[in-house]
């Protein structure tokens, strides 16, 4: 699943006229990044989740054909935040753990690494899995902290001083979910410090490319790196 059902405030003017998904780095949408991301990995059935403009997205990308994968969209009349709009889109996601990616975030993690990550946590009996990242200058205060291959989101001195900061790109199980009403709204990040709480989230540490199209700045920062190593449009 690509979130794409934010409003992009900080974004504005662009996001007036333009989903932020829809906003281009390197010659194409950020989203396009992703579907092509996902066709290489063998990740073909996608579902894409929208509300502000979301018509527009529908418009742009179709049926998914032409990246190679099949698209389904869950619409939302009001956006519905993280969890709230997972919970709308569950009967199209099925009962297996499934890939959840931001559609502001631009990362290299192998996402034919998804099958496999799977597979461990139904074995380990978790319900999420979470890839970190280096806290970039925004967040220095990151999200949790990694012990071993398990997420951590305590407060204590020891925690708060190894916190890393959540990507956006997760491996989530329906049951992460329960309790959830469909249709109303609902933020992850409680969802997440509870399973980490009672040792049922899992994560890694990410060391590659990874940037949080939040600003003006860092959209146009990122398009000059695309554009200066050569990967815009391929």
């Amino acid at each position: 699943m690509i979130l794409a059902a934010g409003r992009g405030e900080r974004m504005r003017p662009l996001t007036d006229t333009c989903p932020k998904p829809l906003l281009q780095v390197g010659g194409k949408a950020l989203i396009v990044w992703h579907l092509e991301a996902l066709a290489r990995a063998g990740l073909r059935e996608v579902v894409i989740n929208h509300a502000h403009l979301g018509n527009l997205i529908g418009q742009e990308l179709g049926d998914g054909s032409n990246w190679g994968v099949q698209i389904s969209y869950s619409p939302e009349a009001q956006a519905l935040e993280t969890a709230g709009g997972i919970v709308q889109a569950l009967e199209l996601l099925g009962p297996e753990p499934f890939l959840v990616v931001n559609g502001d975030v631009f990362c290299d993690f192998d996402f034919s690494r998804t099958p496999g990550i799977a597979s461990e946590m139904i074995a380990a009996e978790l319900l999420a899995w979470c890839l970190l990242v280096a806290n970039p200058e925004h967040h220095r205060q990151g999200d949790f902290a990694l012990h071993g291959a398990r997420l951590a989101g305590g407060t204590d001195p020891a925690q708060l001083a190894a916190r890393l900061t959540f990507s956006g790109i997760g491996v989530y199980r329906p049951e992460l979910f329960a309790g959830i009403v469909p249709g109303s709204r609902a933020a992850l990040a409680p969802l997440l410090y509870s399973a980490a709480a009672s040792g049922r989230a899992g994560g890694e540490l990410h060391k590659g490319r990874w940037t949080d199209v939040g600003t003006h700045e860092r959209l146009r920062q990122l398009d000059a790196q695309l554009r200066g190593n050569g990967e815009s449009q391929q």
